[in-house]
């Protein structure tokens, strides 16, 4: 009973390949606006479906979902179904097979990368995994650097350069916790300290302040230093309001002028 089931299920793959083939070459025959063709394109791309998902399942357990991979072949599947041409001589399947793996590995190439690396890494990383499955099968072991490089043709240098930026492909999330008591990666990360820009800003200033007379330094001070207002230094120094605002302005033009030659 088991043979004349497999005979069954390869006769019913060869009548579906066919209608799926038969379908493609009436569609490539009707002109691009003919009424009918729209209908059509829809049978002939459902009708190679198994196709897409086939080599879909090719690219699985490579850290994308199935699901997503067949979504991505299938719009692989359609470029090749509207740009086949049946008078080229080439039969659909063999036309189709290089677009959709075209589609897949650009998919790989440019939407899977946590961070962007260079075209070149990121076929690197594709090309050692890929060595580096092979080997494990052939040798029995994990491959080493230098066995990857002498199947892939390339120096070891190239190799651990593709290691590193494969590195790249996936990312930690700053919530990951890394302790027991729930402390979280973002938790441990540095953030900008601003007591370093004052503490140049300080050594910048002062001899700047030092140029200035005793009384513009006095008030310099206090309305800086002691956050006084400037009636408030006015009556502090025996002067007008108006009298400390020109000096005031007199003296951070000073200031200023003596900054701008150190920096």
């Amino acid at each position: 009973m088991t043979v004349i089931a497999e005979t069954a299920t390869r006769a019913d793959a060869a009548t579906s390949t066919d209608r799926a083939s038969e379908l493609i070459t009436a569609m490539a025959a009707l002109d691009v606006d003919h009424p009918s063709r729209p209908a059509l394109r829809d049978r002939t791309i459902e009708a190679w479906l198994p196709l897409a998902r086939h080599l879909s399942h090719r690219y699985a357990n490579r850290g994308e979902p199935r699901d997503d991979l067949y979504q991505v072949a299938v719009v692989g599947l359609i470029k090749a179904v509207d740009r086949f041409e049946a008078d080229r001589g080439v039969d659909f399947a063999g036309f189709a097979i290089p677009t959709i793996i075209g589609e897949i590995k650009r998919h790989f190439r440019d939407k899977t990368w946590a961070v962007r690396v260079p075209r070149r890494l990121q076929e690197l990383r594709l090309a050692i995994t890929a060595a580096n499955n092979t080997l494990t099968n052939t040798l029995g072991r994990s491959p080493s650097v230098a066995d990857i490089a002498q199947h892939l043709d390339i120096s070891e240098d190239e190799v651990i350069e593709g290691l590193e930026g494969a590195r790249a492909y996936n990312s930690t999330s700053l919530s990951t916790p890394i302790s027991e008591s729930g402390t979280e990666l973002g938790e441990t990360l540095g953030s900008e300290d601003d007591g370093f820009e004052l503490a140049d800003l300080r050594t910048t200033l002062g001899p700047a302040i030092a140029t200035l007379d005793q009384r513009d330094q006095k008030i310099i001070s206090l309305r800086f230093h002691g956050n006084l207002t400037q009636a408030q230094i006015a009556e502090e120094l025996g002067i007008s309001q108006m009298h400390v605002s020109r000096l005031l302005t007199r003296a951070l033009v000073k200031l200023r002028g003596r900054l701008d030659e150190t920096l």
